[in-house]
């Protein structure tokens, strides 16, 4: 194998490979990123038995063939690589990079060990990049991070004709976007849980490439548990998790509210930071509401105590309610709006928390709902 190419499209190709392969791998093979080249095409790719990652770059090719080196090194060293095009050589058991003047020589492993990448399953249609990776970071927020409870650490997908909706939950808050997509199938229904890092990363990438990504899930037999994602020349898959028992979370969304408050989303970030700094981890900052708009206060140790109004519009019955800081700031910094519409049953119960525009009317497709901590005064 022995080929050049541009050296910020073998970085990115590189970068985007190496992320997701395990910082501890089961056997030393999936701690590297094989290197493919045919037809004047480069193809670097990484598996770990969970998720597979492959992107093409086009080069100048002298000879074909493979080679199997570390992703997380090659990563490393391609980004601190001058500005120069790469000349990359397999030779015997080493792979030798020549970057202008810098030269490095990297050991190989086999290349027979490489398990194969899985196929990718049949395309059920496609999306805009740029509005899912933004729908994807919106709900991705609210998947739990506790491994012991795996279904928590997912994106649950529903597709239901050109209507897609994505939940996630980690038990304290709840994130669900809904919005248009283009389906193979007009009558399509389908659900699928995907492990909540691995769509966040994946989004992320594809996003900024525009264009549209397109979507592929196993359906039927033929590549059950999987879900695959493609956008420009990069393509992802990744293993389902188990989400027969996802418990039905769209009823936690009250069916009705009580009270709401308009407040500006930069201006409540702000002072909920601001407050939140005496408050302890396991502290929850406080909000009352009333006529005269909203006071947020916590109290941390030894008597630390902070609090600061604000202006808000309020209407119903004045209340005050706890939230975690951190899930609170979270769920304001996603909304995609400079206003946002805070509705509440009770202090006891979920409050719902969705984008507003200019004129303070509610913006359908996502909302954000939040656990009350509950405080005594």
């Amino acid at each position: 194998m022995k080929f050049r190419v541009e050296r910020d499209a073998l970085a990115d190709a590189v970068a985007w490979t190496a992320k997701s392969l395990p910082s501890r791998p089961s056997v030393p093979v999936l701690a590297g990123v094989m290197l493919r080249v045919t037809d004047g095409r480069l193809q670097v790719s990484g598996f770990d038995y969970e998720v597979s990652s492959q992107v093409s770059v086009e080069v100048q090719a002298d000879a074909d063939g493979a080679a199997l080196v570390s992703g997380r090194l090659l990563a490393e060293i391609t980004k601190a690589l001058p500005a120069k095009p790469v000349d990359i050589a397999a030779v015997g058991a080493h792979l030798e990079l020549v970057c202008g003047s810098a030269r490095f020589t990297l050991p190989t492993m086999p290349v027979e060990d490489y398990p194969s990448l899985p196929e990718m399953p049949s395309s059920a249609g496609t999306v805009d990049a740029a509005a899912f990776a933004a729908a994807v970071a919106q709900v991705a927020i609210a998947a739990g991070r506790d491994e012991t409870l795996p279904m928590m650490t997912g994106v649950r997908i529903e597709l239901n004709g050109s209507s897609m909706a994505m939940l996630a939950t980690d038990r304290y808050r709840l994130a669900m976007r809904e919005m248009e997509w283009n389906p193979d199938d007009p009558g399509i229904s389908l659900n699928s849980l995907v492990p909540a890092k691995t769509l966040n990363d994946t989004a992320k990438t594809l996003g900024p490439l525009g264009g549209s990504v397109t979507l592929a899930l196993s359906q039927g037999n033929a590549g059950e548990g999987m879900i695959g994602f493609a956008g420009g020349t990069r393509r992802t898959t990744s293993r389902l998790l188990d989400g027969a028992n996802y418990p039905p979370v769209r009823s936690l969304f009250p069916a009705s509210h009580n009270a709401e408050a308009r407040v500006g989303v930069a201006a409540l970030v702000e002072v909920v930071r601001r407050v939140a700094l005496v408050a302890e981890r396991t502290t929850p900052v406080l909000l009352s509401f009333s006529e005269d708009g909203l006071v947020v206060e916590a109290g941390g140790t030894e008597e630390a105590r902070a609090s600061e109004a604000m202006e808000a519009t309020f209407t119903g019955e004045g209340l005050t309610i706890g939230f975690n800081p951190q899930y609170l700031i979270d769920g304001l910094q996603n909304l995609g709006s400079p206003n946002a519409v805070l509705s509440f049953v009770d202090a006891f119960k979920p409050a719902v928390i969705s984008p507003a525009s200019e004129n303070g009317e509610i913006v359908p497709g996502y909302r954000y709902l939040i656990m009350p901590i509950r405080v005594t005064r």
